[in-house]
């Protein structure tokens, strides 16, 4: 759970700002995408596998990079 206390002199706005950071960051917003549907095991499988070939071949191009 994320949550933030207002500093001393601090505007709504900045506490805002902070919130929202600190929900990007600890991935709240990803979350709530991820469970807004649901997706059978079969396709998380498939989607999982495309992620793991996705940072290999990232991870590959940075070895042999320049």
């Amino acid at each position: 759970m994320v949550f933030v206390k207002l500093r001393e002199g601090e505007s709504i706005e900045e506490a805002l700002r902070r919130f929202k950071r600190e929900c990007e960051r600890n991935g709240v917003l990803k979350e709530i995408k991820r469970r807004e549907h649901y997706t059978s095991p079969s396709v998380r499988r498939k989607l999982k596998a495309a992620e793991a070939r996705r940072k290999m071949r990232r991870a590959k191009r940075r070895r042999s990079g320049p």
